[in-house]
């Protein structure tokens, strides 16, 4: 079984720390006595752009992409990031489209534009709608996952994990979105930065079964004999992967090429992107330069 040595347990304590101490103090330093329900949505405008981009980005990051989206990497090769490249793209559609419609009029949650737009039964369905969501798909999801990898390199209970995880994540938003949008800087630069040392790790373990070489042999190496894992959009019978079942399917019906990219993952990402509190809510508070 795999185990933290004490050094290991040291470095989690001391980010736990650091991001909880530094989340505190943002607190203190914008707290307003007078701050209403709104304040703690929109951070009363305090957030400057580069914080809410990596709001943005650090709140989108999370064990569904070091854990999920690396399975499907795994399996259907680079092609499962398009999700990623269309969301940029969204991104864009949303900061001219959307964004000017929300600051115009003053929203600060997505069902507060539905009752605006529409009335308080619409507005109410979303709410409960995307509650049971959140509470159901992503904050579930996202728990496990976490648990889950943290467990596998440490062998705590995957139970205490989950309760350790949901501890760390409701210290760090007590002060509401001006907290997390600045402490969420610190998180984007660790989740960058794990990242890389995770790609770093995986090459260099290719590069050791080779008997020499560096990671840019491992690359070269990987991308001569894992060729079809490096198309970006697939096509019917371009790569059979495992299905779980001791057989093998088209990768193609998993991720169909083309359609998806002109299809139905516009919807999802501007559903995600545009229309999600979780992510607007970052940008609400702010001008619309800075929104934008």
């Amino acid at each position: 079984m795999n185990q933290l040595s004490n050094g290991d347990y040291y470095v989690f304590l001391i980010y736990f720390v650091i991001v909880a101490g530094y989340g505190y103090w943002v607190y203190k330093r914008k707290h307003n006595a007078d701050a209403t329900s709104k304040d703690y949505f929109l951070a009363e405008g305090s957030l400057t752009w580069w914080a809410i981009g990596a709001s943005l980005i650090a709140s989108n990051i999370s064990a569904e992409q070091f854990i999920g989206m690396s399975g499907s990497g795994f399996k259907l090769g680079l092609a499962i990031s398009t999700y990623e490249w269309m969301a940029a793209a969204t991104l864009v559609i949303v900061a001219i489209f959307f964004i000017p419609v929300y600051l115009k009029n003053k929203i600060y949650t997505m069902p507060q534009f539905l009752s605006q737009r529409y009335n308080e039964r619409v507005a109410m369905i979303m709410a409960i709608f995307w509650l049971a969501l959140y509470i159901v798909v992503n904050l579930m999801s996202i728990l496990y996952l976490g648990a889950l990898a943290v467990s596998g390199i440490s062998g705590i209970n995957i139970y205490v994990c989950i309760m350790l995880l949901a501890v760390f994540s409701i210290v760090i938003t007590l002060g509401g979105m001006k907290v997390i949008g600045f402490t969420d800087v610190i998180q984007v630069l660790v989740l960058v930065l794990g990242g890389l040392a995770t790609t770093y790790l995986a090459l260099d373990l290719v590069a050791a079964k080779l008997s020499g070489g560096d990671i840019w042999t491992a690359l070269s190496y990987v991308k001569e004999n894992a060729s079809d894992h490096f198309h970006m959009i697939l096509n019917k019978g371009q790569m059979m992967m495992p299905d779980g079942k001791g057989s093998t399917e088209d990768a193609y019906q998993k991720l169909p090429g083309l359609a998806v990219l002109f299809g139905a993952m516009w919807i999802a990402n501007l559903n995600y992107w545009g229309c999600n509190q979780y992510i607007t809510q970052r940008a609400l508070g702010a001008d619309l330069p800075t929104a934008r």
